[in-house]
């Protein structure tokens, strides 16, 4: 690598690991004064607000990753310009794209972090944080409706009362359909534990099975109940969609869409866990143009200003972007990729317009 890309990436990546550390400090706080309203509930005291809230750094770090680095490059660029540092390099041959090459070296390493990180540290933290904070305080997960949490398995329809942190169930009733949409049999069970692969081991067991115009009550202390729910499709409950997995991910919409249950939230998901890490390509790529102006009295300080309203722009637009693609049932790929390519656009158009002048 050439020096002036070694001297460059270096700036470039101490400028953005001084912001994330900057805004993880900020966020930390807020989500610690957050927690602190809670200390007292159940068993949940200060300690454990504040391992829930480092257990959460991580799906901060993925969140927070673009705008770091928008922001990270535009303060290190910008003090290159005031030491007149970026028009030395360019007096000396250095044109745009060796420039805009050398910065995505270095953002295509925070991409591979901000996927690693996305992959396989923010979602079994996050799950650990909700764990904790539920089993502290003595509460369960996922109830949206007053009955319980709902599920469709092929022809039955599953209503469980409590779901617990460790995926146990409690208060089951399990509906099962023939193949002409008829009752065939209600089962109740006070509780399930997962035992082998797609099998539950169901304890205090009430079975009502339909014939024509009589019923069959049938009660056992236990059985095995054969069922492609499992504690993978559970931990959907704890975690968002945008802080799980692809893996965990795409095993949800295989069980919704072979229940011909509505999966657009989830594939746009998908798409963003696989589109957002390269956000920080786009990054630079925005922060560039502003490296070339050269306002030694307060251009860094504007320039900061603006890279945090771009990326607080860019974080809402996300946002706006995955909710209008789920209302209004847009592509998944385009909801998922339309906010970078926009900002993409933009940057392009900006670099063009500083090389013009």
């Amino acid at each position: 690598m050439k020096i002036y890309r070694r001297y460059l990436a270096r700036e470039v990546a101490a400028g953005i690991a001084l912001v994330l550390a900057g805004f993880l400090a900020l966020f930390g706080f807020f989500d610690m004064i957050n927690e602190v309203k809670s200390v007292g509930e159940g068993a949940y005291q200060l300690h454990h607000a504040l391992a829930f809230v480092l257990l959460r750094m991580p799906g901060r770090v993925y969140e927070l990753m673009p705008v770091a680095v928008l922001i990270g490059t535009l303060y290190a660029l910008s003090t290159l310009a005031r030491h007149s540092e970026i028009t030395v390099l360019r007096a000396s041959g250095m044109s745009t794209s060796d420039l805009l090459a050398g910065l995505f070296q270095v953002a295509l390493v925070f991409a591979l972090l901000t996927f690693f990180i996305g992959e396989a540290v923010a979602p079994p933290a996050e799950r650990a944080a909700q764990q904790l904070k539920l089993r502290q305080k003595g509460r369960t997960v996922g109830q949206d409706l007053n009955s319980g949490l709902w599920v469709k398995d092929e022809r039955s329809f599953i209503n469980v009362q409590v779901v617990l942190p460790d995926t146990r169930l409690r208060g089951i009733r399990i509906y099962d359909f023939d193949q002409t949409a008829q009752l065939r049999s209600v089962t109740d069970a006070a509780e399930g534990v997962y035992v082998s692969p797609a099998s539950w081991r169901l304890t205090g067991v009430v079975r009502t099975v339909l014939h024509g115009d009589r019923a069959e009550v049938i009660r056992l202390p236990d059985m095995d109940w054969k069922s492609a729910l499992n504690p993978d499709i559970l931990a959907v409950l704890m975690v968002s969609p945008e802080r799980m997995s692809l893996l965990h991910l795409s095993s949800y919409i295989k069980h919704l869409s072979e229940n011909s249950q509505k999966t657009q939230r989830y594939d746009i998901a998908l798409w963003k866990k696989i589109i957002y890490p390269l956000a920080a390509l786009v990054m630079v790529a925005l922060a560039l143009p502003f490296g070339y102006t050269h306002n030694r009295v307060s251009g860094v300080s504007f320039k900061i200003f603006s890279g945090v309203m771009i990326g607080v722009f860019f974080h809402m637009l996300n946002g706006l972007f995955s909710n209008l693609g789920a209302i209004n049932s847009w592509s998944p790929f385009v909801s998922a990729v339309a906010p970078s390519a926009l900002f993409m656009l933009a940057a392009v158009t900006m670099i063009w317009w500083a090389e013009r002048r």
